[in-house]
């Protein structure tokens, strides 16, 4: 057995050297998409190889054991993990050998939703006082790592599902993620808006969310309402003046909303976009805003199916509200 031992290390020592196996780079760089990975209580790392293969962390199984006869994995715990495609296997060893997740319960935060529609789910689930996630987020307490030129932080904290611990949520550690999420899924891949602003996009990207059901007419939409931007027209987006109104379906609160002049997320008597986005945008929504579709149409309206149907100019407009009895 000792006459093979120095065969091994040199076959080890030939495998690092040679680029067969190179600790420090991913099998998928770019793919940042969070995996939960759990060690079972009990488990020699030897034995993780299959599964991190299966998950796409390894290329083979053998990797993994070459790896660790280079490296002590003995540091390695139980519990769950949050890994990447994109982490190299000395980040991979680095986060399974640190702390374990706490037993976290998932919560999501739906696409569109206002921060005070993400407190009251966070409340309501008992993960949060009511009011300690808005007071976080409005009042912008914690910093976000990237410059956010609007008064709260509306827009800017990405709808998706987040493993949150059962006990309780700290509200300023659960935007950071959200505004960190916002870095990685959007602005790490998005740079150049043209002649808008970050803050311009993130706002009609909140319109578009709301205003139009399927993703593939928002770039439709986009344009109509950019149009509308440009030539100086009031957007007349009505899901503006329901921001501020405590439930978003309230009719009684938002047909009073429309009527007032002192408003200035009503966009029926204000020019240009509202203060603030409106809510949570998707990728899809910001990339529409971005890439917003040439178009002749000022005007749009979506029949009782939830078709879009746009118009040149009033006249047109009208025809349509007629045809499709949507006043």
């Amino acid at each position: 057995m000792r006459r093979g031992l120095p065969f091994v290390i040199g076959s080890l020592s030939l495998l690092a050297c040679s680029g067969v196996l190179d600790p420090d780079s991913p099998v998928h760089p770019g793919d940042d998409e969070a995996i939960l990975f759990e060690v079972p209580k009990g488990t020699p790392p030897g034995a993780l190889g299959d599964e991190m293969v299966d998950m796409g962390f390894l290329s083979s199984e053998y990797e993994w054991k070459i790896f660790l006869k280079m490296n002590d994995g003995s540091c390695l715990k139980a519990g769950k993990f949050e890994l990447r495609r994109s982490m190299s296997l000395n980040e991979v060893l680095a986060t399974l050998c640190g702390p374990p997740m706490a037993d976290d319960v998932p919560f999501t935060v739906l696409e569109g939703w206002r921060i005070r529609d993400t407190d009251a789910a966070l409340a309501e689930a008992g993960l949060i006082e009511a009011g300690a996630y808005a007071a976080v987020a409005m009042g912008k307490t914690v910093p976000a790592p990237f410059e956010v030129v609007s008064e709260t932080y509306e827009g800017y904290l990405w709808p998706e599902t987040y493993m949150v611990p059962a006990a309780g949520v700290d509200p300023g550690v659960f935007v950071t993620r959200q505004l960190e999420t916002f870095q990685r899924e959007f602005l790490s891949k998005h740079s150049d808006f043209g002649d808008r602003t970050l803050n311009e996009i993130v706002i009609m990207g909140s319109l578009l969310e709301r205003e139009e059901p399927k993703p593939e007419q928002r770039p439709l939409v986009s344009g109509i309402l950019w149009n509308r931007i440009d030539k100086g027209w009031q957007l007349g987006v009505d899901a503006t003046s329901r921001y501020t109104i405590e439930k978003w379906n309230d009719r009684k609160a938002f047909m009073k909303q429309l009527r007032d002049p002192d408003d200035p997320y009503n966009t029926r008597i204000h020019k240009g976009l509202p203060p603030t986005a409106i809510g949570a945008p998707t990728l899809a929504s910001l990339e529409a805003a971005m890439n917003p579709e040439k178009t002749p149409f000022m005007f749009y309206l979506h029949d009782h199916d939830k078709n879009l149907h746009p118009a040149r100019n009033a006249a047109e407009h009208e025809a349509n509200r007629k045809r499709f009895d949507v006043y």
